[in-house]
């Protein structure tokens, strides 16, 4: 009975922690300027975008911020900058045509044997180049019971072989509502496969617990995990150690990048990213080029130069470390590759 005792105590802090973690995220980007050393001039901030996007971001990930350093990987991809506020031909609110692909609200059928459920529109960081930083998610469906309509259209589609869970992020979803949706879509017999889009591992990684792990045993669906990270230094040995605990579950883990001006946009820094991730245990999935989302066409790279960079990256990685650089385009049947 001591030690029962003792794990449930264990279990509860582990539980507790990432949600303190998650509760105490930084919300005011001119203290984080001022944590940084930075002034002003060299980061100009916007408060435009505030009300619809807010700046949001985990301790976790601003602790592998380098101080006095404006042109940090990670601080650029988490700043609202004025940038932002430049309107550019052929960016919109909804670049990828997902609202008219809802089948029910919240449920995304684009592609042949797969859907996509907006399970939430929380997320643990907000990243300035998100494609859905405009999605009307206040309509769609993040409770048990408002995701029923889901799971019917689901079970009455055959076709269906593998339903994606992203948001927003699911992994904020509690244990419960997750159990629910896991143990919910493991019931459906013709799904296979369960793939979760998650950037939690890299920026919160006290989330993946021995409770949340829990969850996914003696269950008939294969899940995957599909993270998403742009650059080596988002991952330390926390994030090493959450990918290690998602690996014992038996889970496949996939990365998947976003090709960003200043940010990662060379051949060394994702033949260092991809090294990295694959040392933890992770294989490169896709490279993708920006969408063309209102507010984030200063980190649009040109398809010319993304060519080059993956040209260089053959070079420089075995295939299995070479990510499949890709576009989405509205009314495409998938992802269209590059190259």
């Amino acid at each position: 009975m001591h030690y029962e005792a003792a794990y449930d105590t264990l279990i509860y802090m582990s539980i507790s922690s990432w949600q303190q973690e998650l509760r105490e995220t930084s919300q005011d980007p001119e203290i984080l300027m001022d944590k940084l050393g930075l002034q002003a001039g060299q980061l100009p901030l916007t408060g435009a975008t505030q009300a619809i996007f807010p700046f949001k971001a985990t301790g976790p990930f601003l602790q592998r911020i380098e101080p006095n350093n404006p042109a940090d990987p990670l601080l650029r991809q988490i700043l609202p900058v004025r940038q932002e506020e430049i309107q550019h031909e052929n960016y919109s609110k909804d670049p990828l045509g997902e609202l008219a692909s809802q089948a029910v609200p919240g449920l995304l059928h684009k592609y042949q044997g797969r859907v996509l459920l907006v399970s939430t529109g929380a997320c643990a960081i907000h990243c300035r180049y998100c494609f859905r930083r405009h999605f009307p998610y206040a309509q769609a469906p993040s409770s048990k019971q408002s995701w029923q309509a889901a799971l019917k259209y689901i079970y009455a589609d055959r076709s269906i072989k593998e339903v994606i869970l992203s948001g927003g992020d699911p992994l904020i979803l509690t244990d419960s509502k997750l159990s629910f949706l896991v143990e919910a879509l493991s019931a459906i017999p013709h799904i296979r496969r369960l793939r979760i889009h998650s950037r939690i591992p890299v920026v919160l990684p006290s989330r993946i617990n021995d409770a949340f792990l829990a969850l996914f045993h003696n269950i008939r669906i294969k899940v995957i995990m599909v993270l998403h990270s742009n650059h080596v230094n988002e991952i330390d040995d926390s994030v090493e150690q959450s990918l290690a605990a998602l690996r014992s579950a038996g889970m496949p883990v996939l990365n998947q990048s976003v090709l960003l001006q200043g940010i990662n946009d060379s051949s060394s820094a994702l033949a260092e990213l991809n090294e990295r991730l694959f040392d933890c245990g992770v294989l490169p999935y896709y490279l993708h080029m920006l969408d063309e989302v209102e507010g984030a066409a200063h980190f649009a790279v040109d398809e010319e130069r993304a060519r080059k960079i993956m040209h260089e990256l053959r070079f420089m990685l075995p295939g299995y470390l070479v990510p499949r650089l890709v576009r989405e385009q509205i009314g495409a049947a998938y992802k269209l590759p590059i190259l």
